[in-house]
């Protein structure tokens, strides 16, 4: 088996290089063309001066050309940074200058004062493959994550651990060179990994979701059935409203014999309806941060009996060790060990420190990734989970720092205090809330502008409330509680 993610391409186009690689609508690259559409770029790279270790970030839209520029990166010696196209300026500008890219992958100007090196003007190239030296241990991606000190931070993952999950989820759903793989996340979510070298290491075919099959229900049932999907992985959001409003039947997208689900809370109802429409599905709910990817997982064999019941996220994946530590071990915050554990953030070693622990207790020996979540464990030995123990929240799939949010809003000139809650919603887990003390003609939509130039669009609030005050505790501290009852019941009644 292959010991670094590129391998996994060369592998394939060596075996199967006519076999369709990735499929981005009316738009087919094989795995020949994949790989030597990799080895131009990377050659590209090789010639600005890209070694072994340096980053390169990667800003492009979702598309054939963007997945060759993964793996060419890769090829080069280096390590990709994903970054989200849609992303403000100033946010690109703080990932782009805390690890320290050598060069942009996209199109357009210099971003954050970067280089960019125009991907679709790379040429074709016979030179062929590019020598660079690259180890297992070496990084293979950063993907930064919401930080809750307003600066967002960088999770490091390895060769190893980025293939550890790889060889883990081909086995366990059984992916072979016929199976269809949905890519629905995009590249900066951790997601992503599975669709793009799963389906490498089987020689499969990966389907990019145009952004329609998102928004419409009745696009991404016509997209399964049309691009005859075999296996989708996305967060729950998405399948809601596939369940709710896509009007399925039993016997519908036959072609469909997995499903998986991340990144959030799947509402009981709703994975009823959808494991009803759906009864030739297998269905599995995986569970992890993004510097664990996936650490434990749980095959939903029959649909929930009623709308109260708890999907676990059950138990560790192969190779894999967890620990629930509390004051009495259950429930307790989830601990992981692992070869899928990330090697710790980037430029923050405080931070890794903190999260990355070893030897959390004398029954717990070596390295251990501290999730933040609570769990408790079953009668049965699967795992449960209970919510956060921090000002963390999951938001459409996305994980979000209520505290990178608020710092955000406290940049505003004209805010003089400020706290963001989560409101709690079947279909995208939770949506942010903003109170805010203002000093000056300051309206919500001012607010709701300045946030949208500094954060992506997923942890920007839908609502900001004015107040001449925050309410308080005893000891003085932000009265979330109350907040977060306030933020639920509309503001004529609150009168």
């Amino acid at each position: 088996m292959a010991e670094v993610l590129h391998a996994l391409l060369e592998r394939a186009a060596r075996n199967r290089p006519g076999h369709p690689a990735v499929s981005d609508g009316g738009r087919v690259a094989t795995y020949a063309e994949l790989d030597q559409r990799a080895d131009a770029l990377a050659g590209a790279l090789v010639d600005m001066g890209v070694r072994r270790g340096d980053r390169v970030g990667v800003l492009l839209e979702k598309s054939i050309d963007a997945v060759a520029c993964l793996y060419g990166v890769m090829k080069a010696g280096a390590a990709y940074v994903p970054l989200d196209p849609r992303a403000p300026g100033p946010r690109l500008a703080q990932v782009l200058a805390d690890c320290d890219v050598r060069c942009v992958l996209g199109s357009g100007d210099p971003v954050g004062g970067v280089e960019v090196l125009d991907a679709a003007a790379v040429p074709p190239t016979s030179r062929g493959p590019v020598a660079a030296p690259v180890a297992s241990e070496d990084l293979a991606y950063i993907l930064y994550t919401s930080g809750s000190t307003g600066a967002p931070k960088g999770v490091m993952v390895s060769h190893a651990n980025a293939l550890a999950f790889v060889r883990w989820t081909g086995a366990a759903f059984g992916v072979t060179g016929d199976d269809r793989l949905s890519s629905h996340a995009p590249f900066h979510f951790d997601l992503s990994v599975f669709d793009l070298y799963a389906a490498a290491a089987a020689a499969a075919t990966v389907v990019l979701v145009p952004p329609e099959a998102s928004v419409f229900p009745a696009e991404l049932r016509r997209f399964v059935a049309q691009e005859r999907i075999t296996v989708w992985y996305s967060v729950p959001s998405v399948l809601t409203q596939l369940a709710s409003r896509a009007r399925l039947s039993p016997g519908d997208l036959p072609s469909l014999r997995a499903v998986l689900f991340a990144g959030e809370v799947f509402p009981t109802r709703y994975l009823r309806q959808l494991m009803s429409a759906l009864p030739h599905a297998r269905f599995a709910n995986l569970y992890g941060p993004t510097e664990t990817n996936v650490c434990t997982w749980y095959e939903v064999d029959r649909p929930p009996e009623d709308d109260r019941t708890i999907i676990p996220i059950g138990r560790p994946i192969e190779a894999t060790r967890v620990a629930v530590v509390g004051d009495d071990g259950r429930p307790g915050e989830l601990y992981v060990q692992g070869p899928t554990v990330a090697q710790g953030y980037w430029n923050d070693a405080a931070r890794t420190a903190a999260r990355f622990v070893t030897d959390p207790r004398p029954d717990l020996p070596g390295r251990w990734y501290r999730t933040g979540d609570l769990v408790e464990e079953a009668a049965d030995g699967n795992l449960r989970f209970l919510g956060r123990g921090d000002g963390q929240i999951k938001s459409r799939g996305y994980r979000i720092e209520l505290g990178d949010v608020e710092a955000t809003v406290y940049a505003h000139p004209g805010v003089v205090d400020c706290a963001v809650v989560a409101v709690p919603d079947e279909l995208v887990t939770a949506r942010l809330h903003a109170f805010a003390v203002v000093d000056g003609d300051v309206a919500g939509a001012d607010l709701a502008r300045f946030c949208t130039d500094r954060l992506p669009r997923y942890m920007v609030p839908e609502t900001f409330e004015l107040c001449p005050a925050l309410p308080r505790t005893a000891t003085g501290k932000v009265d979330r509680r109350a907040l977060e009852k306030a933020a639920l019941t509309p503001a004529a009644k609150r009168q």
